[in-house]
């Protein structure tokens, strides 16, 4: 299985809070990023994210489209994230949503692991093609 790494930018983060009640604060965030690596190219993403009120421990969840190549294969791919954190220890990881490859990535299915390294984001992507 192809294994794709590489490093992304942050964009733009336009978040938009809707519920700040008690015990955590809600918002939807519009993300867009550029991808370099073994994935080239940029994404839009929207997470829906949940800040307790120790700002250590949070979560996220969303959807991400990216439009590019991996490993030099031309399409577009939906990413499924989900991620925690609590106490300095986090879990960000993403699931490619089966059947939504095009182009020369029709087909792609796999997973992995997002990096965040104060503020230096890495990847890994572990795919195959059908």
């Amino acid at each position: 299985m192809p294994r794709a790494t590489g490093t992304f930018s942050i964009d733009s983060w336009d978040a938009q809070p809707y519920d700040e009640a008690e015990g955590a604060a809600l918002s939807r965030v519009h993300v867009t990023k550029t991808f370099d690596g073994d994935l080239l190219g940029t994404s839009t993403t929207d997470i829906i994210t949940a800040v307790a009120p120790v700002e250590s421990s949070a979560a996220y969840a969303g959807f991400e489209r990216f439009i590019g190549t991996a490993h030099g294969r031309k399409g577009t791919f939906v990413l499924h994230h989900t991620a925690t954190s609590h106490a300095g220890e986090s879990s960000l990881s993403w699931t490619i949503l089966p059947d939504s490859g095009t182009g020369e990535l029709a087909g792609i299915r796999g997973g992995g692991q997002i990096v965040n390294d104060d503020g230096a984001h890495s990847f890994h992507l572990d795919y195959e093609l059908g």
